[in-house]
């Protein structure tokens, strides 16, 4: 008999939004990548750039 652990159906995520998270601890969302970069360019190529999952 094949063992069951921890198996189970993998749920897939879907990108909802992105977040710029500066170095001042300012965090600002993004509907698309584009805007964030734009956004991130903007703000002289510093702070990070992360995709917000759902």
């Amino acid at each position: 008999m094949g063992c069951n652990c921890g198996g189970g159906t993998q749920q897939q995520q879907t990108i909802s939004s992105f977040q710029l998270a500066l170095p001042d601890g300012t965090v600002r969302v993004y509907h698309t990548w584009q805007e964030a970069h734009a956004a991130y360019q903007r703000a002289g190529g510093v702070g990070t750039i992360v995709p917000v999952y759902q």
